[in-house]
């Protein structure tokens, strides 16, 4: 049946479910909207109304919330029973059902994935016993669009790429030395100036070319919450991750007072149009800090995710070293002034944590030198190496397993003069499927999950993002939901190949695995 992630368990019986014009839609309370998704993935190829029960007199699907003892499906599980009679969806709570959903959806033929009508097609579910249950709890996927500006429509259409694979972390990267894409209302300039670069680069970092095109884009607050209201309706929460205190040279730019020091009429500060890491941070004052605490507040009132990220990665600390007032800070604090890193960090998960969230950082935030720990509930996405990992784990804190030679998909996929321009290191499908999250340095309670990330340094349009993504994204996928005894690269070829019918459905300008090494 080609699932794509392999479910926990699967038993095929004898004899097919049809879904018809008369087939009914039985939705029981707490289960209207994993009901408004089912009618939403199929109305659009099938034209099937699915109505309520009552209205409809044919055969039945159902979805049903139960809590009975013992069925150990928790926040995500559900159990998919098809019989010739009847389609039974269960689950323990509403984001199950919605998985469940995506299950059903991928039981039918791959033209249920079209969005225009199709005819000539006999919509039937195989009859099946399926029990799936997820093996990690954050399965996510990283999208950069401060290098380059994403158009609204293309968000939406990755959130339903996430969900079709049951991903449920959308980790939107709205800020960075290129481009600032969030709007901030007591800072417009943000994205009056922020938001917009000259040129950009246009080949590899080495070789300087640039193609004198100014280029730029910012998102509404409207925009930005009808995104998360929508990824909710899929099961699919949206991390923002605003950087701080480094990869802000396009804040600098808007703002020159928040680099830490007087604005001399010769520093002038442009909004990056080269790629790679920059000394343009912002400075430790309390300027500094109270524009962080403001953002942070309208990043709160847009995004209700329990999780924020902060970035906090590639902090060049030169600026500070010749800055009186981080020097000074720093004396105060009795840290050295690269420690002045880890107090930035420490004084932001602070204020999150007071305010009921937990904050998010790459594990460049477990630095020397820090004035006082992390919060307990402070969370690291490690993508530097198993030692990041590993002292994130021994701080107590939870981990989230993004390994940049297995999980950065801005990354080649094979070598030779015929692959797109990338960043250098090259990074198969089979590898992505072969790694494990769980493994090595650390015990599985202490790996919350894993994600897919997607740098748009070489990736300007939605085409070239999805031809980064996927199929690794698929295998990713599975990596993160199903049982990790039933990992066999062989055999998910088998799955994906057919998989990837459903992908041309919906237009996905993926890599083609007859060129995959």
């Amino acid at each position: 049946m080609n699932l794509i992630p392999a479910p926990t368990s699967l038993h095929r019986r004898t004899g097919v479910f049809p879904l018809t014009h008369t087939t009914s839609l039985t939705a029981g309370a707490g289960t209207q909207d994993a009901a408004a998704l089912l009618r939403d993935l199929l109305r659009p190829a099938t034209g099937l109304p699915l109505a309520p029960a009552g209205v409809a007199r044919g055969n039945a699907v159902v979805l049903a919330l139960s809590a009975e003892p013992g069925t150990r499906l928790g926040a995500e599980g559900y159990r998919l029973d098809v019989t010739t009679e009847q389609t039974l969806l269960v689950a323990e709570t509403p984001t199950g059902l919605l998985r469940g959903v995506q299950t059903l959806r991928q039981l039918l033929p791959p033209e249920a994935w079209s969005d225009r009508p199709v005819r000539d097609v006999r919509w039937e579910l195989p009859c099946v016993a399926i029990e799936d249950v997820p093996r990690l709890r954050w399965r996510g996927a990283h999208l950069d669009v401060a290098r380059w500006w994403m158009p609204t429509a293309f968000l939406f259409r990755y959130v339903d790429l996430l969900a079709a694979h049951k991903l449920n972390v959308l980790h939107l990267h709205l800020t960075d030395d290129q481009g600032w894409r969030l709007p901030v209302d007591r800072y417009p300039l943000l994205t009056e100036v922020g938001a917009w670069r000259s040129r950009s680069m246009a080949g590899a970092l080495a070789e300087e070319r640039y193609d004198d095109i100014p280029h730029g884009g910012h998102y509404t607050r409207r925009e930005l919450c009808d995104l998360v209201a929508y990824a909710a309706r899929r099961g699919v929460t949206v991390l923002p991750e605003i950087d701080m205190p480094g990869h802000t040279q396009a804040a600098v730019a808007a703002y020159p007072e928040l680099g830490g020091g007087p604005v001399r009429p010769h520093d002038h500060v442009e909004v990056s149009s080269r790629w790679g890491v920059h000394d343009r941070i912002l400075g430790v004052d309390d300027v500094s800090l109270a524009f962080c605490h403001d953002v942070l507040e309208e990043v709160l009132d847009i995004f209700p995710s329990r999780y924020i990220h902060i970035g906090g990665d590639e902090v060049p600390t030169t600026r500070w070293h010749a800055s009186p007032t981080a020097r000074d800070k720093a004396r105060d604090l009795e840290i050295p002034v690269d420690g002045l890193h880890g107090w930035f960090t420490g004084e932001l998960d602070a204020w999150l944590h007071a305010r009921g969230r937990r904050m998010v950082g790459w594990d460049d935030v477990l630095v020397a030198g820090r004035a006082a720990p992390l919060s307990e509930g402070a969370t690291i996405m490690s993508w530097l190496g198993p030692d990041g990992a590993a002292a994130a784990a021994a701080a107590g804190h939870e981990v989230i397993m993004t390994p940049y030679d297995r999980t950065y998909f801005d990354y080649g996929q094979a070598e030779g003069p015929d692959e797109p321009l990338s960043m250098g290191h090259v990074t198969t499908l089979e590898q992505v499927y072969g790694y494990d999250p769980v493994a090595g340095v650390l015990s599985g309670d202490q790996v919350l999950g894993t994600q897919g990330q997607v740098w748009t340094e070489y990736l300007p349009t939605p085409k070239q993002v999805e031809y980064a993504a996927f199929p690794r994204l698929c295998a990713l996928a599975e990596v993160a939901w199903s049982p990790a005894s039933a990992r066999d690269y062989g055999a998910f070829l088998e799955r994906l190949r057919p998989h990837l019918a459903r992908l041309d459905r919906m237009g996905v300008n993926y890599r083609r695995l007859d060129t995959a090494p």
